[in-house]
């Protein structure tokens, strides 16, 4: 990590940020509590850190979030194959060495948003097509905003994320067992040993999957149910509802609609966030593989399950199954896609 890296700071009422250009990373996300402000996502003391930083912390995810199964897919016959970075067998994030481990270009800011750009050649990390992304950061009305968007000169695919972790006690303030969390959905996908969805829809009903109603995320995480123990607790895509009642209005854009997808609030009540996308689904994960040796921005390490990351993207290996929404994006047709993080206090 060079002295060149820039690093920008956004502000709007309550809520202010901190990010930066290698990864176009979210490094802070500031609250303004009655206590005091407080940092409420995980990320390195160190910068130098970020380099290697397996467990993303705050990372943009692109060109294609989570697991893809088999490392390949085909497209129109066509078959791309990519790097097997998990497991041997599997490519996760898409791959190593992909974007969130690259420098991107800051393009446009001002004191409530920033925007970040980078170039993906044909056949990078074996994906298809010129591939121009653009990610832009804005805090409005007590929300940080994700945007997401891209064009390419072939048809190929494109499905993001943002990597970070919360602790809304604060980076560093021990586990998030006691987070409590609703989750808009009736079913997840299931899934094999290694993760990767078979098309397979489970019905959360009578399981420790169903957050349909608050949970603590330690109420159930280590009981004896195979998604929980093939994973090491929460780490699965939930297939998000879009009923009326859930429409977000404020944050539409481009003719599509975002809905509200979760919600988690800290033990106290002293902060919710409001998980909104326009994106079917949303892997909820509990940090189960945080290694207990990362050192956190404020002098502490983390430990196991320091952290819960609410990713908003197409279901994973949703290249492979049909039957999913597919994360398609037509040669020179733009592609937008939005998330947003609304924070609420006492």
């Amino acid at each position: 990590m060079d002295e060149e890296m820039r690093i920008a700071e956004i502000r709007g009422g309550a809520l202010s940020a901190k990010v930066m250009d290698y990864g176009a990373n979210l490094l802070a996300l500031y609250v303004d509590t009655k206590e005091g402000r407080r940092d409420i996502v995980l990320g390195y003391k160190n910068l130098c850190d970020y380099q290697d930083n397996d467990p993303n912390y705050g990372c943009t995810i692109a060109r294609y979030a989570n697991r893809i199964g088999g490392g390949k897919f085909s497209i129109d016959g066509q078959e791309f194959h990519l790097q097997k970075n998990d497991r041997g067998k599997n490519t996760l994030h898409s791959g190593n060495g992909s974007l969130q481990r690259r420098r991107w270009e800051i393009t446009d800011s001002s004191d409530d948003h920033v925007s970040f750009s980078i170039k993906s050649p044909d056949g990078d990390l074996g994906f298809p097509g010129n591939m121009d992304i653009t990610v832009t950061y804005t805090i409005r009305d007590q929300a940080l905003i994700i945007d997401y968007s891209c064009i390419c000169d072939q048809k190929s695919v494109f499905a993001p994320t943002n990597h970070s972790y919360f602790n809304l006690r604060g980076e560093g303030m021990g586990d998030i067992l006691d987070t409590r969390v609703m989750i808009h959905a009736d079913q997840f996908t299931h899934t094999d040993a290694d993760s990767i969805p078979d098309g397979s829809l489970v019905d959360v009903t009578g399981t420790p999957m169903d957050f349909r109603d608050f949970h603590r995320l330690g109420e159930r995480i280590d009981e004896d149910y195979e998604a929980l123990q093939q994973a090491g607790g929460y780490d699965h895509n939930y297939v998000l509802e879009k009923t009326p009642d859930l429409h977000a209005p404020e944050y539409d854009h481009d003719g599509k609609m975002v809905y509200e997808a979760a919600r988690a609030r800290a033990a106290d009540d002293s902060i919710e966030v409001i998980v909104y996308t326009d994106l079917p689904g949303m892997q909820l994960y509990t940090g189960n593989y945080i290694s207990g040796q990362d050192l956190g921005k404020c002098g502490k390490i983390y430990p196991r399950r320091g952290g819960v990351a609410f990713e908003t993207q197409f279901f994973p290996n949703a290249v492979n199954v049909k039957t999913f929404e597919q994360p398609l994006v037509e040669a020179d047709r733009p592609f937008h896609t939005r998330t947003v993080y609304r924070l609420l206090t006492e």
